[in-house]
């Protein structure tokens, strides 16, 4: 057994500087993750503010014919991503609406964040919106009554109170989000899991190679955990102050 294994290690790691397809897997995948993060909280908070302010026009008399468009809108959006999974929608973008796109590294990685970026968007747009309602009205009341306009007391006052109470939940978000982009491996691209791949199938070796990508995600996971706790106990400082 500890033969197999040093056996595997070498040619995993060694054997023709195999540990680079990890090296460059690793920069694919943080990549990926990072801009389809940047995308999804852009659009989810866009989706959450539609979906928030239309449920507090609801509660008045008046009623806005645009505002009620967009909420359909993203209604729609919400139902569709959420409904359906993530690598179906990575196989449409890219065999569907990409079918005219060369197979190349870049055009692969700009089709992967825009579907993962539009598929954390939803669930994103869910988050921030609980964390709206998580909000007292009255902070809502009293910002308009100071004469701050609607954009304004949100942007201001209910934003960033909203941002502090749903930090957790984004941090979960972004985790299974990172995961998540091991499934690029569908339309070509080479990141961690197909760097194991492309490792077995020249040594024939699966053990190591896919441990060490487990490995990999681990650490990646947990050095995420470890930075999102300390921003969430710095945070909580800032409040007992």
């Amino acid at each position: 057994m500890w033969e197999t294994l040093k056996t595997g290690f070498y040619q995993t790691f060694i054997l023709d500087n195999n540990y680079m397809y990890f090296v460059q897997g690793v920069g694919i995948t943080l990549l990926t993750t990072v801009l389809a993060l940047v995308i999804g909280v852009a659009l989810g908070i866009i989706v959450a503010l539609v979906r928030s302010a239309h449920d507090q026009q609801q509660q008045g008399k008046r009623k806005n014919i645009v505002l009620g468009f967009f909420n359909v809108l993203a209604n729609i959006y919400l139902t569709v991503i959420r409904g359906t999974p993530a690598m179906v929608q990575l196989l449409i973008m890219w065999f569907v609406i990409w079918a005219s796109a060369r197979s190349t590294t870049q055009n692969m990685v700009i089709c992967a964040v825009l579907t993962f970026g539009i598929n954390s968007g939803a669930y994103v747009a869910e988050i921030i919106r609980s964390g709206i309602m998580s909000i007292d009205k009255g902070q809502m009341e009293a910002g308009r009554s100071l004469g701050l306009s609607y954009a304004t007391t949100m942007k201001s006052v209910i934003i960033p109170q909203a941002f502090k109470n749903v930090l957790p939940a984004l941090g979960n978000e972004l985790i299974t989000l990172l995961k998540e982009t091991s499934i690029v491996t569908v339309i070509g691209l080479k990141d961690l899991t197909k760097g194991a791949m492309i490792i077995q199938g020249k040594t024939y070796q699966a053990i190591v190679p896919f441990l060490a990508i487990a490995a990999i995600y681990l650490a990646m996971v947990m050095i995420l955990t470890t930075i999102l706790g300390k921003v969430e106990r710095s945070m909580r400082k800032n409040d007992q102050r």
